[in-house]
């Protein structure tokens, strides 16, 4: 496993490690609910653990849908839930100029998939000296990911993520390409599957993005089968009431009897 990767989980566990929290931050009490339970089933399960929330969320359908509480307001939660549960955290950035704002109080900062070809961003990104997770974009190849990861080492940062969420499969859906994953681990860097955004249905006349919950187990285990180092769940603990993407979220009930399932198929195929 990458070193940086290894100090960052504050683990040497062999496991997969999880990205897992709220789509976005919704507040402070149900962000260390979320984060505590995760933490817990973590622990037990000795899978390395980082708490993923959005401090905004930028890419809407509609523009009257939740986009967050406050930047600051997130941000100070997401720094207090790694504070309080030693975790590092992970949260997006959409332009040049929030990567030094958010990269105050998170461990990670993540491109969004639509955003994964900007290279201003990931330059500013890569200049903060956090790891910094990329999530490849539905009409991308996985091979195409390499000049991500070449545009932030050319910036001197070395501590990289990929995260794969699908590829567009008509207008409305998306399906996963699995020889993905060791396509974008032949470039040296970790390589993590989004077991819940792959499920979205975008684009819905509604406005809102629908989603299939019920193949996230489906997904994940196909992942760690073909050996990705890490799993990326959004998880809540009432997805119908979500403020962001509730339709494609796992409900945190659910999580630690698909962990435990995971940590089986991790150790047979290891």
């Amino acid at each position: 496993m990458i070193n940086y990767l290894d100090k960052l989980k504050h683990t040497d566990s062999n496991n997969f490690f999880l990205m897992a929290g709220p789509c976005a931050i919704e507040g402070e009490d149900i962000a260390l609910r979320i984060a505590e339970k995760i933490v817990t089933i973590t622990d037990k399960l000795n899978i390395p653990y980082i708490f993923k929330g959005s401090y905004r969320k930028a890419n809407r359908s509609k523009g009257s849908s939740f986009t967050g509480i406050g930047d600051e307001k997130a941000l100070k939660i997401l720094e207090k839930v790694g504070k309080e549960f030693n975790v590092p955290t992970v949260t997006d950035i959409h332009e040049s100029a929030e990567a030094a704002m958010a990269a105050a109080y998170v461990d990670v900062l993540q491109i969004p998939a639509f955003l994964c070809r900007q290279t201003d961003l990931l330059i500013a990104a890569a200049e903060t000296g956090k790891v910094v997770n990329v999530k490849k974009g539905q009409f991308l190849s996985a091979g195409s990911m390499k000049f991500a990861v070449e545009k932030i080492q050319d910036a001197g940062n070395n501590k990289v993520i990929l995260t794969d969420r699908g590829n567009t499969f008509g207008y409305q859906d998306l399906i996963v390409d699995y020889r993905g994953l060791p396509e974008m681990q032949s470039f040296g860097v970790p390589v993590v599957m989004d077991c819940t955004h792959s499920l979205q249905q975008p684009n819905q006349s509604s406005g809102v993005t629908g989603g299939k919950p019920e193949l996230i187990t489906t997904i994940a285990k196909a992942a760690i089968a073909v050996g990705a180092d890490g799993l990326f769940i959004e998880t809540h603990p009432d997805p119908a009431n979500a403020k962001s993407d509730g339709a494609n979220m796992l409900n945190l009930a659910l999580l630690e009897d698909l962990l435990v399932k995971l940590v089986r198929v991790r150790q047979a195929v290891i």
